[in-house]
């Protein structure tokens, strides 16, 4: 386990969460991913995901349920077969196994509240890479 990532498993496991203080990845180039809950042995995991303008994430999906709410921003999500531009407080559901993408549309960042279950394994294999000692390279 990476040192940043035991450091945050032995730290206070408290209620109340600092997004400031949070690991953060990149799983698509120019996207950030604040990891919110997951990698301390939750059963679930929570993330913001803030998608800059100009930038889609592209049609996907995973073995996760999600729900999650539009943190700021708007954006045009894609699930399924369904399209919708949402904005801040819209909320969403993606059942396992279903393909969505999503597109900034404003100039300011699209952020989404998003909550995994399970956690996301790849997520955490992500943090782990990102927080090994002695690697060099973009984080």
């Amino acid at each position: 386990m990476g040192a940043e990532v035991a450091r945050l498993t032995r730290r206070d496991k408290g209620f109340f969460l600092d997004k400031e203080r949070s690991p953060k990845v990149s799983l698509i180039p120019r996207a950030e991913t604040t990891v919110l809950t997951g990698f301390r042995g939750e059963r679930m995991m929570m993330v913001l995901g803030a998608t800059p303008f100009g930038l889609s994430v592209p049609l996907h999906s995973h073995p996760q349920e999600l729900v999650g709410m539009v943190y700021a921003g708007r954006g045009r999500l894609r699930i399924g077969e369904e399209e919708r531009v949402v904005s801040q407080g819209d909320f969403l559901h993606i059942p396992p196994d279903i393909p969505h993408q999503e597109t900034c549309l404003g100039t300011d960042p699209f952020v989404v509240l998003t909550i995994f279950c399970p956690v996301r394994e790849d997520v955490l294999g992500k943090l782990k890479r990102r927080s090994t000692p002695g690697r060099h390279g973009p984080r």
